[in-house]
């Protein structure tokens, strides 16, 4: 399928295009979306097959407090705006995936605003968790159930038949109307397999080839593949060990975790990678030693999976997740794209990754594991690629049998000889294309 060859794209929509500190009044004011459309061209040439946008449709807030499922959320334009965004990221050769927020809605959704005016007498009091014997901390005069005892998002009752109902027609509308592609299901580890499965099933009887991810934060979550019916799911422990790997200088951190995840709990299976995303630290943020933020890229684009990339970390910017303050510093307003060295690296790595099959599907083998040093192997029918990673201040050599006399590297276009040993510079990454 083609999300299995597809290095991503990660927008927040609402902050991206300076929509977060404007007040949703219900109104359409300015047609921000349209933006999105500035930033084609750049996507096309670095190498994006695939853009997904966080919430896009109508909110309170933030986007994952929904008040309306099929309207575009007035702060950023209109429905016809995003269909036209779509159609110009689709002429682009780019692929449409947003977010799904099916767990829960926003006080202000249709009908859980029924719910508050009609009570018990509410056609849709069963959409939701509700105890008219209990109170809220709104002071409803009833009790509901909320996300993880956020009473401002409201959980849905998703056994609820006619709640099912307005899911499918929302995604219906969605893939008929707007064209999308794919759905990332938001706090997938809270929703049930059985209605993942239905909802993926439905999305692919309208879309074949349609992507659904899981936002997973653990690991042993085979079910969502095998019961959910999912594509593939968010990789955070490979995300952790990645970013900590390098700045405790410990590769048999990570090495241990694709080992395990890829070797055992998830075997031929899909896992979304990644370094940072609207959730946590920018990756320029988190790592101590900046110099190595090619080499984590490089790392993301070579090892399995399919990585996406988080918008303006590819030219560096920072922002650092402070617990109980605003996440604004994460998601931050983007005029045009910047980019600069760090981002010509990370292109010629996206390229490597989308012309070289060994890069996206080859098997996966260690050949030479220290703390500061990794080489690995992916190969395939056609080809093979010699992955080599040195987070060492000095330059070191590597004694292997590399079974070929020269290479390519595919970052430099630079020829490489293994004769005596293969040199790596210090804090450097290599994609050795090897003769076969």
């Amino acid at each position: 399928m083609w999300f299995d060859n597809t290095v991503f794209y990660q927008i927040y929509t609402l902050n991206m295009v300076g929509a977060s500190t404007k007040e949703n009044d219900g109104e359409v004011h300015e047609h921000r979306i349209l933006k999105i459309k500035d930033w084609s061209d750049y996507m096309q040439e670095m190498g994006f097959k695939g853009v997904y946008f966080n919430p896009l449709f109508s909110s309170g807030t933030h986007g994952y407090d929904t008040i309306d499922y099929q309207r575009l959320d007035e702060r950023l334009g209109t429905n016809e705006d995003f269909k036209a965004v779509v159609k110009d990221l689709h002429d682009h050769d780019i692929k449409v995936v947003v977010d799904g927020v099916f767990n829960h809605v926003g006080r202000h959704f249709f009908a859980f605003e029924d719910a508050k005016v009609n009570r018990e007498n509410s056609r849709y009091r069963d959409w939701f968790r509700i105890d008219f014997n209990g109170n809220s901390d709104y002071n409803d005069g009833f009790w509901y159930e909320g996300w993880e005892g956020h009473y401002e998002l409201v959980k849905l009752n998703l056994d609820n038949q006619e709640v099912q109902d307005y899911i499918k027609d929302s995604i219906r509308y969605w893939i008929e109307y707007f064209d999308i592609d794919g759905i990332r299901l938001d706090v997938a580890y809270l929703l049930p397999r059985w209605f993942m499965a239905m909802i993926s099933d439905y999305a692919r009887s309208l879309k074949p080839d349609f992507f659904m991810l899981g936002e997973v934060i653990g690991d042993n979550a085979d079910y969502m593949y095998s019961e959910g019916h999912l594509n593939a799911i968010t990789d955070y422990p490979c995300y952790k060990s990645i970013w900590s790997a390098f700045n405790s200088l410990n590769l048999f951190e990570i090495a241990h975790t694709l080992k395990r995840s890829r070797g055992e709990m998830y075997k031929n299976r899909l896992l979304w990678t990644f370094l940072d995303n609207h959730d946590v630290s920018r990756i320029a943020s988190t790592l101590t030693d900046p110099d190595k933020l090619p080499i984590a890229y490089g790392l993301l684009f070579a090892m399995p999976g399919a990585p996406c990339v988080y918008y303006g970390s590819e030219w560096g910017i920072e922002g650092e997740k402070v617990p109980g303050q605003s996440d604004d510093a994460l998601r931050p307003a983007l005029e045009k794209p910047e980019p600069n060295e760090l981002t010509e690296t990370i292109k010629a790595m996206i390229e490597a990754r989308n012309i070289h099959s060994a890069l996206r599907n080859g098997s996966f083998e260690t050949l030479v594991l220290n703390n500061k040093q990794w080489l690995f192997e992916r190969k395939n029918e056609t080809e093979r690629v010699i992955v080599a990673i040195n987070l060492d201040d000095a330059p070191y050599v590597a004694h292997f049998d590399a079974k070929c006399g020269q290479a390519v590297d595919l970052i430099t276009g630079k020829l490489h000889d293994f004769g005596g040993g293969s040199e790596l510079a210090p804090k450097s990454v290599a994609y050795w294309l090897c003769e076969r």
